[in-house]
């Protein structure tokens, strides 16, 4: 594997995190796990646990502070592996005040949703920009939203805007990118 960023997309179930997961691992170097996921609920916590059960016992894993922060850069370690990309970025919405009940969805005024978008996606940014000088090599999995139907609340819209926007970015700075369908990676931009 190649010094850089590599970008993972796909849709849910789509076999990303196991792509990932054995790029990783078939490299035969030092890997941590950046883990976004907080175990809200208990489908959450039964998902984390099937999650880690799945990485090898020897990767150290890190863990965003909230969902979010990240508190320590990681050290001593040749690949990062953030997982999930799109998980980290709901919690920055939910941080950020774009997270609200249904019956509430038309109260906060589009200028104002707006600014905070911005904010959440460059809070998004300099995160990934962080981890990109902290580790030789940096895979990041996102999901791709942006292929099925237009979500029914604005909440979901600015959702999918938002992940579209930041995988594009994600993209335009990694060396390479695949998209992964049915368990099958496609190599969409390499830099090397």
């Amino acid at each position: 594997m190649d010094k850089g960023m590599t970008l993972v997309l796909g849709g849910a179930r789509s076999g990303k995190s196991a792509f990932a997961q054995r790029m990783a691992e078939e490299s035969g170097e030092k890997v941590c796990f950046l883990a976004t996921a907080e175990a809200g609920d208990g489908e959450m916590l039964e998902r984390i646990r099937k999650h880690r059960q799945s990485r090898p016992a020897h990767w150290d894993t890190l863990e965003l502070a909230g969902g979010t922060k990240l508190v320590v850069n990681p050290s001593r370690t040749d690949i990062l592996l953030f997982d999930c990309f799109t998980v980290c970025l709901s919690n920055l919405m939910a941080v950020a005040g774009l997270d609200w009940p249904i019956e509430d969805e038309d109260l906060m005024p589009e200028s104002q949703a707006i600014e905070l978008m911005n904010n959440t996606e460059q809070k998004a940014l300099d995160l990934v920009d962080r981890l990109r000088r902290s580790t030789p090599k940096l895979i990041i999995v996102s999901n791709e939203v942006g292929m099925g139907v237009v979500p029914a609340f604005r909440l979901g819209r600015i959702f999918r805007d938002l992940s579209g926007r930041l995988n594009q970015a994600l993209a335009d700075r990694a060396d390479h990118v695949y998209f992964v369908i049915a368990g099958i990676p496609l190599s969409l931009k390499t830099t090397k």
